[in-house]
């Protein structure tokens, strides 16, 4: 195959006047993956449970675009029970496959490669408590899904859109894997460009009879973090997506009207990934550059500093070790990280030592 006169290379010879717009939202994005070096200080401890509250924004956000009705909080509490054999409805069912996905993806991406079994893989996981999709999940369609209008009798009216027939989802879905390889290796495009173009063929392929929109956003963290943005396990681009729902669908839509026609024009697409990258990013260093004690600390670290908050007079260890029946040693060991921070000052010396939060001084 020769890979760059292939259609997916050639939509992207995108105009002069939008090209500008895409690489300034590119570097502005990149000068924040080249920051993810900030995150170093940050405990591994913190960073995994910063990571777990990101997997369970993101199933929430991702299966609600969806027309799922649970909140985070609902997730949350299904996160903390996976464990459980029995999950009633049909919304928790397609909340759990998504929560142990992306918890696959975030601890294994490098060994994850980019490929048709790996992507039905996806697909079988996602749906592997979901009942109403015993009968097809990990396989690819085997009848039309394509995107209809109806009335508001439910009749269909037209015709939205009509992707792939099942008959040659596997082919395209080959070549779809096979260019990427090809373009990532050659560096034909930047890797944001080529992961928005991968991802929005991936969408017009259709390639499985329901949760299509739901694998595109796993397969979009497992490419973000092999490309090395790995910010994307601090803050989720799926929350981004259903903030920006009307928008999503209207690029997605727009994108979709001249699909495999001579004139191909994917700029809307790539216009509106690339923007919510951006969000994405700039909530990353927002997060970053906030007063971010809790990010620093131990569950056993915050905890203490919490309680000396929430007491706001002086203490003594004693106080602290009574109050929270953490061993002596684990006490000491956290006072005297608090006040190397400068959160803590100490009081007095030998056993008249008292602490108390340390006071804030002008710059």
């Amino acid at each position: 195959m020769a890979w760059d006169t292939f259609r997916l290379q050639t939509r992207l010879s995108l105009s002069s006047n939008i090209i500008e717009e895409f690489y300034s939202l590119i570097a502005e994005i990149d000068a924040v993956k080249n920051s993810w070096i900030v995150t170093t200080h940050l405990l591994p401890q913190t960073l995994e449970r910063i990571t777990k509250s990101v997997i369970v924004t993101s199933t929430g956000a991702s299966n609600r675009i969806e027309g799922n009705r649970l909140t985070d909080d609902e997730v949350e509490d299904l996160y903390k029970g996976l464990r459980v054999k029995k999950f009633k409805t049909r919304d928790e069912q397609e909340i759990v496959g998504y929560l142990e996905c992306l918890e696959f993806i975030f601890k294994s991406y490098e060994g994850i490669p980019l490929s048709q079994s790996s992507i039905l893989h996806l697909h079988q996981e996602m749906l592997r408590v979901s009942e109403k999709d015993a009968g097809h999940r990990g396989k690819y369609k085997c009848g039309s899904n394509r995107v209809e209008a109806k009335d508001p009798s439910g009749n269909v009216v037209g015709v939205i859109f009509e992707p792939t027939p099942p008959y040659l989802v596997t082919k395209e879905m080959q070549e779809l894997v096979d260019w990427y390889h090809w373009a990532s290796a050659q560096h034909a495009k930047h890797p944001l460009i080529l992961i928005g173009n991968f991802i929005f063929e991936y969408l017009a392929i259709h390639p499985f009879q329901d949760g299509n929109g739901r694998t595109s956003r796993l397969i979009t963290n497992l490419m973000l973090l092999q490309q090395g943005y790995l910010f994307t396990k601090v803050t989720s681009h799926e929350q981004i997506i259903e903030e920006r729902k009307i928008d999503y669908y209207l690029a997605l839509n727009k994108t979709q009207q001249t699909w495999k026609t001579e004139n191909e024009d994917i700029s809307a697409w790539l216009l509106f990934f690339l923007r919510a990258m951006k969000e994405q990013s700039a909530r990353f260093m927002r997060l970053m550059q906030q007063d971010t004690i809790e990010y620093l600390l131990s569950q056993k670290q915050l905890a203490l500093w919490e309680w000396a908050n929430e007491r706001g007079t002086e203490f003594a260890r004693k106080d602290a070790t009574q109050a929270l029946g953490f061993p002596q040693r684990t006490v000491e060991e956290i006072i005297k990280k608090l006040v190397h921070m400068k959160r803590l000052e100490r009081l007095g010396e030998g056993k008249a030592t008292r602490y108390r939060l340390a006071r804030k001084t002008n710059p």
